[in-house]
């Protein structure tokens, strides 16, 4: 079974900044296009950040400018950076990653479980 765990969410002031790590794990044959999406109580899942296995990055309109979105293909990771944090920035962070599983030829998108972000002063 493939598990993506996301870590490093928390409380921060609004300015601030935090360090969000995805880890992708199982059997794994290639890892695609990996990213971050986010959801507020009450709100539509919202995308934020992608990056091709070569590099490659899209952002969201909101976040421009102040998240970084990275990977490391040795460990299977992905990280999301996220400077300059607002109020509105607050919600449940989610990881994604297109994964082809070990003895399959197609590959399918997974998803983390979430963790929490919350900017407040």
């Amino acid at each position: 079974q493939v598990q993506l765990v996301e870590s490093g969410g928390g409380l921060v002031q609004p300015g601030g900044s935090l360090r969000l790590s995805c880890a992708a794990s199982g059997s794994i044959s290639r890892i695609g296009v990996m990213g971050w999406y986010r959801q507020a109580p009450g709100k539509q899942r919202e995308y934020v950040a992608s990056i091709t296995s070569g590099g490659s990055t899209t952002y969201g309109d909101s976040v421009k400018g102040r998240f970084t979105i990275a990977r490391d293909n040795a460990k299977n990771m992905v990280y999301l950076q996220m400077n300059s944090l607002k109020p509105e920035d607050t919600a449940v962070y989610i990881c994604n990653a297109e994964i082809g599983r070990t003895y399959y030829q197609m590959t399918d998108n997974y998803w983390g479980q979430g963790t929490q972000v919350t900017v407040s002063s």
